[in-house]
């Protein structure tokens, strides 16, 4: 049977609903819509709801913003402080914290290079705090960052290269930043998902690797990811679903045309998306052409919402003067 491969908790919910016309019981949502942009809370509460979901029992806030993409600077900087305002509220941060942030990702290929792009934005500071012994600072907070790269580089799983560092330098929190995959087109680039369940690196591109979260690590973990590629099959499959829900609008109900549409199961689907797609190895994903532009600007965004949120004496303006 097809997977439909997403990342995101919305959209795991979304589909649940689809399927059940239901919602998800140990499941709690709640919703936020501003002008420009609209914030989801995802809080799955026991293991039914984490069994339904595919997902850890924890917190998951979605930001969509369907401007994102052609953003100018004021909304950019206002997403920004948004990010910066949900990371406050779902840990504690404060100019005693060690944070460790690390980009998770491939640099050599655009859709997977957000994690190690936004490093490079990263106000780190952990080595003044080491060089003049400091312990706190009214104004920064001790930050490292790294960007380990993929087990195709390195030969070394990224969680253990993680565990590594956590065990070495003792941050009290990790903060994850990685590339996702999400069931539909528009909300590739134009959304964030926020969570205090881990990662998986490589999870987007269908690529199951060491968690990087608390029980593997023992410190808390926060992952923040942007979908930025979609599953091919999955855009297959929907496209398909529109078709059908169409041609059924315009056939006669209880007709025989009719009659089949509402018969063809999810294994029709299935196997005409194999026949699609197995000329190319059946593993094809899709990203907008102009992923290098917007890579860039989420990783700006991204950065810029956690060097104010991370950093009690840091505002936009300090950091889209001397970081960007």
């Amino acid at each position: 049977m097809l997977q439909i491969r997403t990342d995101l908790a919305i959209e795991a919910r979304e589909l649940y609903k689809e399927r059940n016309n239901i919602e998800v019981s140990g499941v709690e949502v709640e919703k936020e819509e501003k002008n420009d942009y609209t914030i989801t809370r995802v809080k799955i509460v026991n293991e039914y709801g984490a069994n339904q979901m595919g997902k850890p029992i924890g917190n998951y806030i979605t930001i969509e913003v369907p401007a994102l993409k052609k953003a100018d600077q004021d909304l950019k900087d206002e997403i920004s402080k948004v990010l910066a305002k949900e990371l406050k509220a779902l840990h504690k941060l404060d100019k005693s914290n060690k944070t460790l942030v690390v980009g998770l990702g491939n640099w050599n290929v655009t859709p997977d290079a957000l994690g190690p792009k936004v490093v490079d934005k990263i106000l780190v500071t952990r080595h003044y705090f080491e060089a003049y012994k400091k312990i706190e600072d009214e104004t920064m907070a001790n930050v490292s960052a790294i960007s380990p790269g993929v087990m195709g580089l390195t030969g070394i799983e990224t969680g253990e290269i993680i565990k590594g560092i956590v065990e070495k330098i003792k941050p009290d929190l990790v903060i994850a930043v990685d590339a996702l995959a999400s069931r539909k087109m528009e909300r590739v680039s134009s959304t964030i998902q926020i969570s205090d369940t881990g990662i998986n690196p490589g999870s987007g591109v269908g690529n199951k690797r060491k968690g990087l979260n608390e029980e593997y690590l023992g410190i808390p973990v926060i992952a923040i990811g942007v979908p930025t590629v979609v599953d091919a099959a999955t855009m297959v499959n929907d496209t398909i679903d529109m078709i059908i829900g169409e041609m059924k609008k315009q056939s006669k109900v209880g007709s025989n045309f009719y009659s089949m549409l509402e018969e063809m199961e999810s294994e029709d689907k299935y196997q005409l998306i194999k026949e699609v797609l197995n000329p190319y190895m059946g593993n094809v994903m899709v990203t907008p052409k102009e992923v290098d532009d917007l890579i860039d600007d989420l990783s700006k965004v991204i950065a810029n919402g956690l060097n104010i949120s991370l950093h009690p004496g840091i505002d936009l303006k300090d950091v889209n003067r001397y970081l960007n």
